[in-house]
């Protein structure tokens, strides 16, 4: 291995070790107690070391996003593809989601709990699009298969995520961990009026 390659790898394992510390540090003590100073307490670095890696706290953040995102990404495309209609895979999908924000309960919370990134923002996040374009794709093709193909995808699909994120944040409120199976069949209720909205004859 030449000296150049070795900085790179170098600077990518140092890179992994700030985020590692900064991981740490959430699932102790939650997203708002991050701090460049505590990441660099605990790894025995001067805080401009840190800053050489990541422009600000934000940056750090930024990189869970999109991490938590791709790791969204990947679990609704696992399920879609378990299933050829699209009502079955909107609700499969519904249920993957609803899992995923309590098994990934810290990625969620920063994901979704600290704002939704603006329009031009999210532009710039790949995973995030990924995942909006799974859910989205999905609806279209529930529509074309419909008596209303003239239905607006794009409301739906707010409509969708509505339910989804609406009703994970009513339970992520009340901090109790995972919710047992009585809350997941408001889920179920919510979902299927929706499917039937947009899949009626």
């Amino acid at each position: 291995m030449g000296i150049a390659e070795r900085k790179i790898r170098q600077k990518e394992e140092f890179k992994a070790s700030i985020l590692e510390a900064a991981w740490q540090q959430v699932i102790s003590d939650g997203w708002q107690s991050l701090s460049i100073r505590k990441i660099a307490d605990a790894i025995e670095y001067s805080i401009p070391v840190i800053y050489n890696h990541f422009e600000n706290k934000e940056a750090i953040l930024l990189e869970f996003t999109k991490e938590g995102f791709q790791k969204l990404s990947d679990t609704l495309q696992v399920v879609k593809d378990q299933y050829k209609v699209p009502a079955q895979q909107l609700e499969a999908m519904a249920h993957a989601y609803w899992d995923f924000a309590f098994d990934h309960n810290e990625y969620y919370q920063l994901m979704f709990g600290l704002g939704i990134p603006a329009c031009d923002r999210v532009n710039q996040i790949i995973e995030m699009k990924t995942a909006t374009g799974i859910m989205i794709s999905t609806i279209k093709e529930a529509i074309a298969q419909s008596n209303h193909p003239e239905a607006d995808y794009f409301l739906k699909y707010h409509t969708y995520l509505s339910i989804l994120h609406g009703l994970v944040s009513i339970q992520m409120i009340q901090k109790e961990g995972k919710p047992d199976a009585s809350k997941k069949m408001i889920l179920q209720d919510a979902i299927s009026g929706f499917i039937i909205s947009i899949t009626s004859k």
